[in-house]
């Protein structure tokens, strides 16, 4: 049976995988509006990383609501 974590985590990283290709296209952009975009993108991969800098493995209960919180957000 699938635990809420692991459940977390799979929505968690595909979400990165759509955000990291959608970053990927957008470098090919050089206007205005895709030069934004990108950094926005990078900002949330940023901000996820730092919500996991101490791996799924000991995820506090405040950090799975962040995490439900940006991919609402992303």
């Amino acid at each position: 049976m699938l635990r809420k974590s692991d459940e977390l985590k799979d929505r968690i990283e595909s979400k990165r995988h759509e955000l990291q290709a959608r970053l990927a296209e957008l470098r090919a952009d050089a206007r205005a509006e895709a030069i934004e975009s990108r950094r926005k993108i990078e900002r949330s991969l940023e901000e996820l990383d730092g919500y996991l800098k101490d791996g799924w493995h000991n995820l506090s209960e405040g950090v799975s609501t962040k995490l439900n919180s940006w991919l609402t957000r992303n």
